[in-house]
């Protein structure tokens, strides 16, 4: 980039369910902190099955007074999409949290795909391919993508699952930090998977190499290196948010809120 090239502003967005406040609570802690958008979860106050019209209303107004744009709606789930229990029921949920995005004017639902496996001619590979292949022409028709959050597979593998669907059926929820839990390289899961991310979430943590295992930290406080990684990811033209998120904090109204100011110093 040379001198006097014009830097895009990074786009900030808040997940609410980090605050664990009520809806209207939380939507004001947003505010206050300067988040521009905000992730909302299919779950608790807007599970899909309770959201009428007039409840998905009331919800839009309230973004509005805010000032807030829905930028993601996130639907977790105990069990991804390659175990067959019940997942009949994960399909209709997906679905029904996919609608509740077009609804929100959200433009992706995040999901926990499941555990590619190593080789894809076993039955859970055939199960993956099936049922996110049926998902994914679902979402293009109701209008909200649907992206696969990183995580225990590296990008490399990620990328082949994409690779099988059709165009267009999945894209990427890029989450620095449960890669590094995982012990994968979030620059090289950027390499493998740039073309195909929508979304990204504004995580940080650190591995202990002697207990093979990885711990969730404040943004800037790990390993994941963010100015390379927003280098990298201007590299593929990525112009989406950044969602500022804590699975676990002592006092997550003031960690988001650092998180959010580091993010605007980069």
């Amino acid at each position: 980039m040379r001198e006097g090239d014009f830097v895009p502003a990074i786009k900030i967005g808040i997940k609410l369910a980090s605050f664990g406040q009520p809806l209207r609570q939380s939507l004001a802690s947003a505010h206050r902190l300067g988040g521009n958008g905000v992730e909302l979860e299919a779950r608790g106050e807007l599970r899909p099955s309770q959201m009428t019209e007039t409840a998905v209303r009331q919800v839009r107004k309230l973004l509005d007074d805010y000032g807030l744009r829905p930028v993601a709606i996130s639907f977790p789930t105990r069990r991804g999409y390659d175990v067959p229990d019940e997942i009949e029921e994960r399909i209709a949920g997906t679905k029904a949290a996919i609608k509740l995005a077009y609804q929100l004017k959200a433009p992706v639902v995040v999901i926990h795909a499941g555990c590619v496996p190593p080789e894809p001619v076993e039955p859970q590979w055939n199960q993956l391919v099936e049922v996110l292949s049926e998902l994914g022409r679902f979402s293009h028709r109701a209008g909200a993508l649907l992206a696969a959050q990183t995580g225990s597979e590296g990008g490399p593998e990620l990328a082949r699952l994409i690779a099988a669907l059709p165009g267009g059926s999945l894209g990427v929820d890029f989450d620095p930090a449960s890669l590094i839990v995982n012990g994968n390289s979030p620059l090289e899961a950027i390499e493998s998977l740039g073309p195909h991310i929508l979304h990204v979430h504004a995580t940080d943590a650190v591995r202990d190499l002697a207990r093979g295992r990885g711990t969730e930290v404040a943004v800037g406080r790990g390993t994941a290196d963010f100015p390379n990684l927003i280098g990298k990811l201007e590299e593929y033209n990525y112009r989406g948010y950044f969602t500022v998120g804590r699975q676990s904090a002592a006092d997550p109204l003031v960690e988001i809120g650092a998180a959010i100011e580091y993010l605007k110093s980069l």
